[in-house]
């Protein structure tokens, strides 16, 4: 006597059960994609929020202390233009607020490091936009799952049953899954 399983000699020469076992693997085989392309666009969409967020708030840090400096030079030039200044500290002043004004600008712009205003705003509409098409993506992926589970109950349903119909409704709703995954990858709708 031998320890191998019997194999189910009406599974193998019933061509609609093979059939439903096919269609089974195939969008169990989907399933797994789809899951893991939600789980993805899940954790870019919340990693780009993020890094959108700090891009703001370093804008936001850049923002106060480029008004701190303007402010400062606003003093400084009125105290120039009124002669409040003594002549003697008077190019000492105007070497201050030079460099006020360069850190005014310097916040405003800093192509060399990329952490001026301008491009600071650019990096966080960057992070924005991809955090946003993540969002996209992820609904497609969470219907293209709702139903592949759907077309695989039915699927078993109809081995089961051996109603034709649940396996063409399976295999309706498993084409519409594999359409929506790949949908969640690619978003051509």
């Amino acid at each position: 006597m031998s320890d191998a399983p019997e194999i189910d000699n009406d599974l193998i020469n019933d061509p609609f059960k093979t059939r439903c076992a096919l269609l089974v693997s195939v969008l169990a085989l989907v399933l797994a994609v789809a899951s893991l392309g939600g789980s993805n666009a899940a954790k870019e969409a919340t990693m780009e929020n993020i890094l959108a967020a700090n891009a703001y708030n370093f804008y936001q840090a850049k923002n106060q202390r480029q008004t701190a400096y303007k402010i400062a030079a606003d003093d400084l030039e009125l105290q120039l233009k009124g002669g409040r200044v003594p002549t003697e500290a008077r190019q000492a002043a105007e070497k201050k607020l030079a460099d006020y004004q360069k850190n005014i600008a310097r916040y405003e712009s800093e192509p060399e490091t990329g952490e001026g205003k301008k491009e600071l705003m650019q990096k966080a509409k960057a992070h924005e936009n991809r955090r946003d098409e993540a969002l996209d993506r992820d609904p497609w992926f969470d219907y293209a799952e709702a139903l592949l589970q759907i077309g695989i109950v039915l699927t078993s349903v109809a081995i089961i049953t051996g109603r034709r119909t649940f396996f063409n409704v399976s295999a309706v709703l498993g084409t519409v899954g594999v359409l929506s995954t790949l949908n969640g990858y690619l978003l051509f709708v």
